[in-house]
Formats: structure tokens, sequence, C-alpha cells
């Protein structure tokens, strides 16, 4: 029998401090500093500080023999280091001196310590530890979110789960931005969940029971209407409808207010959100390859109603309204046919045709950053102001007449959902038609298909 390779930084730690009892299941994740000079110097944080004081410098002592300085993203684990925590991960956040990067569009620290966090709390999950204290890192809310999103994973039809990880803020760092940190984070993994999940798990109708469920502790704020088959039809949404008749599952129009600001003048927020729970291409197929993703082309209703989840949450002295009208695209002998003309609400006649418009957003900015089309300067600076802090980029795309009128030289109906030249500008085509049904001083499309995904281009 070979014998038991120990880790050297447990070889470290116990000759330092001698043997600890790895009963306890706690972890804790700390951040250091890369030198502003051309060296291997570190800087801890304010937390890592504390902890190496209370340790009498044994932690700084073990990262000048354990390595070359920790480069961002980078990480090291100590084992009985700490009483009260048999783990510590050890995580390296970069240059503190970063800030708002030019060509990057974010916020450089932030992002830093999001991706840093996540990245430790992963590894002490793999450790299966169940609770993880967390170095606020002078951005607790940034922290938190990594926490949280590090940590999230689809593994409900998994016989063997993750190990199930709780999270708190470590020593004495700002507990209101950790507690908003982490409703955001909550509010985008509920995005995923939805996503993830199958499409025979979350049908139309499941997926609005969810969202209801999810709203209902903020009842007294939230009014939620599940709009039925019947209803859409007499609303006579003939375009909506005619993507869900091949289907078997009955189409469902959720409409969602959030009322947070008791001002009836205030204008609100209007958020309208995609929700197809499966796009087979319908009588078009889709290639096979790659269809199950699919399952996530209501990315756009899980979004918006993620977002009124969170605000309701953050009790956000604003009014929002949320409209996702769900469906599956499937072939059947109801199904759309290319060619076929229907009417929209607003009496627009739509000669239809089966394409994957928004993928031609993946193939034009992959995941680095959602594609925004906006007839409203102000808007796109908001838009864009808020990508900077979150770190979800944005990337403004044009809306020129050029596409407009590849949608509107239509021979038999007022609009043709493909453009003139087929796949050419594909997303942009898809934004322009959508256009023709927007009568709001300031609106903005995100076609958010190439983030649907996390690829080499988000870290």
């Amino acid at each position: 029998t070979p014998p038991l390779r120990i880790p050297p930084s447990v070889l470290l730690a116990s000759v330092l401090t001698g043997c600890v009892d790895y009963v306890s299941t706690q972890g804790l994740v700390l951040g250091v500093y890369e030198s502003e000079r051309e060296d291997d110097s570190l800087h801890l944080t304010e937390s890592a500080a504390g902890v190496d004081r209370v340790l009498s410098g044994k932690l700084t002592e073990l990262l000048k023999i354990s390595g070359p300085g920790l480069k961002k993203g980078k990480s090291r684990i100590f084992y009985g280091l700490h009483e009260d925590f048999p783990c510590i991960a050890v995580v390296g956040l970069g240059r503190n001196s970063l800030g708002v990067c030019g060509t990057e569009y974010w916020d450089t620290c932030k992002e830093n310590i999001r991706a840093a966090i996540a990245g430790g709390c992963r590894v002490l999950q793999n450790h299966v530890l169940t609770h993880i204290e967390v170095d606020g890192c002078n951005d607790s809310q940034s922290a938190a979110e990594g926490a949280v999103l590090g940590l999230f994973t689809y593994d409900d039809l998994k016989t063997k789960k993750k190990t199930r990880v709780t999270t708190q803020l470590h020593g004495s760092g700002c507990v209101s931005g950790w507690e908003k940190g982490v409703l955001y984070g909550e509010g985008q993994n509920l995005a995923r969940y939805l996503m993830e999940a199958p499409a025979n798990h979350v049908t139309p109708s499941v997926f609005a029971d969810t969202i209801t469920n999810r709203l209902a502790p903020y009842a007294d704020h939230v009014t939620v209407h599940k709009r039925s088959q019947e209803w859409i039809e007499e609303q006579q949404m003939g375009a909506f409808l005619s993507v869900s008749k091949g289907s078997e599952e009955p189409p469902v129009f959720l409409e969602l207010h959030y009322n947070g600001c008791p001002d009836n003048a205030q204008c609100p927020l209007l958020l309208v959100g995609k929700g197809i729970t499966f796009d087979s291409g319908g009588i078009s197929l889709k290639p096979p390859s790659g269809m199950d993703a699919m399952r996530a082309d209501m990315g756009g209703a899980a979004t918006v109603c993620s977002a009124i989840v969170t605000a309701a949450a953050l009790n956000l002295p604003i009014n929002i309204i949320g409209l996702a009208p769900l469906c599956e695209n499937m072939p059947s002998g109801k199904a759309n046919k290319p060619g076929d003309v229907v009417t929209a609400k607003n009496v627009y006649w739509s000669l239809v045709f089966s394409v994957c418009l928004s993928g031609a957003m993946d193939v034009a900015l992959g995941s680095a950053a959602t594609g925004v089309f906006t007839n409203s300067d102000w808007l796109w600076e908001q838009l864009h102001k808020a990508s900077v802090v979150t770190g979800d980029r944005v990337w403004r795309m044009p809306l020129f007449q050029h596409y407009t009128r590849q949608v509107t030289d239509c021979q038999l109906a007022d609009l043709n959902n493909v453009g003139k030249y087929s796949r050419s500008g594909g997303a942009c085509t898809a934004a322009a038609f959508l256009r023709e049904f927007v009568t709001a001083p300031h609106w903005a499309h995100l076609d958010i298909a190439g983030v649907m995904t996390n690829k080499d281009e988000v870290r």
C-alpha cells in the first residue's frame, strides 16, 4: 500500500502550529493583493491581516515559503493553521489600485474580487466544508456576489450532489453590502436555475408557478397574473399563439406588477422577456447538435422575473411591470409553416419564417457582452453605467433604417420576421423587427444569446 500523500501546506502548517482537530466543517476564504512593484511581495486585506495577527504572523510566513507571489485568480489552501478553520483558502485579488478599465469596460477590482472569492469558495466546497466565512476584501457586496454565484450548481436530478454550503461575512466588513450582494447573487441564480433545468421539468406552467411561489412573501406589493390560453386568444395575440400551437403544452402569459413606490404618477419600468421554454425550431428544426441548450431559450423571461423577485427582496422604491409570454416552439401538424402570415395584437400582419435570429449575436460578440439596441442615448448611458459596476458588460449595436427596410419590405404582409438578406445582420434585423411594435420614447432590446452560456471570453 503506497503511503498517504500529505499536501505540502499540511506539513508546513503542522510544523508551525501543531496538529488540530479536523472534524470541524468550517472554512475561511481570505484575500491578498499583488504588489504594486515588480516583485513577489504580497499585501494582505484587512481581514487577512487580522487573522495573521491572531496567528502571530504564521499566515504571512506560509505564503512566503509556499511558492512565488499569489497572482490574480490563483489560490493556496492551508490546513490546520487555525483552530476554528481547519481549511483556509487564500486567493489572489490582483492589484488594489485597479478601478474602472477603459478597455475592458468594467470595474476590474470588483470583478477580480468576484472571481477570486468564487474560486476560493468552490475549492473549499470540494473539501466537503458546509460553512464558509468570507473576507469582504473592502467590498463586501462584490465578495458576497462571488460567493453566491460561485457556489451555484444545478444537481437536482443527480443522486450524488455537491456539498451544500452556507456563507457569511468574516470580520467587521460592511454587513449591509454583504446582504445586498447575497440578494443580487440569489436573483441571478434563480435565473440560472430556470435556464439549467430540463424543458420537461420547466414547462410554461411550471415556470409561472415557480415565479409565483418565489413572489409569495412579497404579496403586499406584488401582483401576479397567470393568463391562460383563453385570455391570450381574447387579446388576439396571434403572433404569440402561432408559436405555441405546435406544442401540447398550453401557453401562459405571465404578468407581474411590483409596486415599490406609492406615487402613481411615477411611470413604471416595463420589462419584457422572451419565454420559449424549449425552442426546437418548430417545423424548421434546428440542428440536433446542441439543441438541448434550447431549454434556455426562455432566458429573457427568467432574467426579467428574477429581476422583479430581487427588486421585491430589496424593497426598491420603484414600480416595475414584467411581462413573460411562455410557450414551447415544437413541430407538429399544427405548427407554423414558413411563409405563414399571422396577426399581432397591434394589428400588424407579420410573415413568419423560422430562423435563429439571436444566434447572430453569439457570432458577433460571443459571451463577452450583451448586445444592446436602443433608440435612447439616455437609456444606453444608464445601462452602460450599470454594466461597468456589475461586470455584465454591454455593447451598443446599430438600429439603422437600413435594417428596418429589410423587415418592412415584404410582399405578403406588413412585416417579415427575417431580414431580406436572410442571415446577414440577423441580430440587427431582429431588433428592427421588434422596434416596429414599440411606441415608448425610451426603449432598449437586450440580445442575451451570446451570454446564455459562459465560454472562454468570461472567466
